[in-house]
């Protein structure tokens, strides 16, 4: 392939035409309501022509979804998954870094020993990248009939899941998708170092401690991870406003999806949103900044949620 798909390509036109019903079937699941066509057709369709073109090799192709909290990295990535599924008969998997946070002990045995703010899953240091790369291992390494556990994370209880209720993916993935916010990020200069840059850290951080370390953890096992990306695709949202309303987005989005009333009662108001996006602030100025210039493919999406390809390869990799 000699460009990037384009939505009135043929290919694109009849793969759309097939695939429509079952995404907008899936988009009703989720309760996801600010998707429309157009998302689907000019966004999701050309990304999936060129993941299933793309040479054939023995190992499976990972590719990271990176962006802002609230961006739609995981939902583009999902979408993707059950076209390449449906579809065109491939075998994908998505993996979030999410599912990788470290347990709660652990986070607590940070907390007393370096920051208190490490208790607070989210920001670099606080994911179990040993056990990320191990399970990508596995699936590397996967054969036809293996079954290969995938770690899970509970956000609302805020702790790993049991082995038990782990996923089990059978055989060798052709795509492994990673959604990981901080994908593809580079630790920064200390000598560059900026003062709060708002009030979680002017009130909780004010000697960068906590940030420093992130940082420092940042430079270690997570650029093992992010070496092994073949494609690093980015979400670029127009500010940092507009990730503080997409996050709180998000939240009103699942808890539409929550029938228990105890897992109800663990939805954050928007003062509770606004605070938590403030410990990934810091990193996601960088991201939203810095990452798109070496990214293989840049979307941009506006704040009516509206995405555009800004910057895509010439040709299949």
């Amino acid at each position: 392939m000699e460009k990037f798909p384009h939505p009135s390509d043929q290919l694109c036109e009849d793969l759309f035409e097939i695939s429509l019903p079952f995404l907008r079937d899936h988009a009703e699941r989720l309760k996801i309501e600010i998707i429309g066509t157009g998302f689907f057709q000019d966004t999701v369709i050309p990304l999936g022509v060129y993941f299933n073109l793309l040479p054939q090799k023995e190992k499976p192709y990972l590719i990271c979804f990176t962006g802002g909290q609230g961006s739609g990295k995981t939902t583009l990535s999902y979408f993707l998954q059950v076209l390449l599924r449906k579809a065109c008969a491939r075998n994908p998997i998505t993996f979030s870094i999410d599912d990788i946070y470290k347990t709660r002990e652990d986070r607590e045995i940070l907390a007393k020993t370096i920051h208190p703010l490490c208790r607070v899953r989210g920001v670099p240091g606080t994911h179990d990248i040993q056990l990320g790369l191990d399970t990508l291992d596995a699936l590397f390494a996967a054969q036809p009939n293996t079954l290969t556990p995938i770690p899970a994370f509970s956000k609302l209880l805020d702790q790993r899941e049991s082995k038990a209720k782990w996923k089990i993916f059978k055989g060798r993935p052709d795509f492994i998708f990673l959604d990981a916010w901080c994908g593809g990020a580079k630790p920064v200069s200390e000598n560059d170092w900026t003062p709060p840059i708002n009030d979680l850290e002017i009130e909780e951080d004010p000697n960068g401690v906590w940030s420093k370390w992130s940082n420092r953890e940042l430079a270690g096992g997570y650029q093992r991870l992010f070496d092994r990306f073949d494609l690093l695709i980015t979400i670029k949202l127009p500010n940092m406003e507009h990730i503080y309303e997409s996050r709180w987005l998000q939240e009103q989005t699942l808890a539409k999806t929550l029938i228990e009333p105890e897992l109800r009662k663990k939805i954050m108001t928007r003062r509770q949103v606004d605070r938590f996006v403030m410990h990934y602030e810091r990193l996601t100025r960088y991201i939203q900044e810095e990452i798109p210039a070496f990214a293989d493919i840049v979307i941009e999406r506006d704040g009516k949620f509206n995405y555009c390809f800004s910057k895509v390869p010439k040709r299949n990799q």
